[in-house]
């Protein structure tokens, strides 16, 4: 089987990926995780971490932020490194603008995860239809839920109750779309 090794800008990331992936992906898939200190470090270490990657039949996952950037110049300047690293098929996503955005495409996740009633019935409204949207999700959903989300309980609470199948955030969509892909994993 293979193993999937992420390179994850922060904690939060993490995460939320610990409590999803074990619902898509098979139980005996590795599964390796490697957080940076932030985008700056993500991008300083990447060509290094991913040259000394020694497990046989593993395929790699980026993961970012588009934060205020241009989501196509920060995909290119990641490919760049992965290129730099001689890894070739390296599976890079940006989060518009920003992980929380995920969140923000299935309310009802947050509101399962946090406990926060009435949270869900706000996703038909305008606002959060297309949460790609959003200039900052963060302040969103803090706004939303009253201040209790905190980003890493908050996602680790959050990520376990994620579906696919109902999340509107189409930069989540595309990320599990590339998993699946480099996975061999069928909806």
């Amino acid at each position: 089987m293979k193993t999937i090794v992420f390179f994850l800008e922060e904690p939060s990331a993490r995460e939320m990926l610990e409590g999803l992936l074990p619902r898509i992906l098979p139980a005996d898939a590795g599964i390796h995780y490697l957080v940076f200190r932030g985008k700056q470090d993500l991008e300083k270490n990447l060509a290094r971490r991913l040259r000394g990657w020694q497990l046989p039949d593993s395929v790699f996952v980026v993961m970012r932020d588009q934060d205020y950037g241009n989501c196509h110049a920060v995909k290119q300047k990641l490919a760049d490194l992965c290129q730099q690293a001689g890894k070739d098929g390296v599976l890079i996503r940006v989060a518009c603008h920003e992980l929380e955005s995920f969140y923000l495409g299935d309310l009802d996740a947050v509101e399962k995860g946090l406990g926060i009633k009435g949270v869900a019935a706000k996703q038909n409204s305008r606002k959060f239809r297309n949460p790609d949207n959003l200039g900052n999700p963060s302040e969103e959903i803090s706004r939303l839920t009253g201040g209790e989300y905190q980003k890493v309980a908050g996602s680790r609470a959050i990520g376990q109750h994620l579906d696919p199948m109902r999340n509107r955030s189409h930069s989540f969509n595309v990320l599990l779309s590339g998993i699946r892909r480099l996975m061999d994993v069928s909806k």
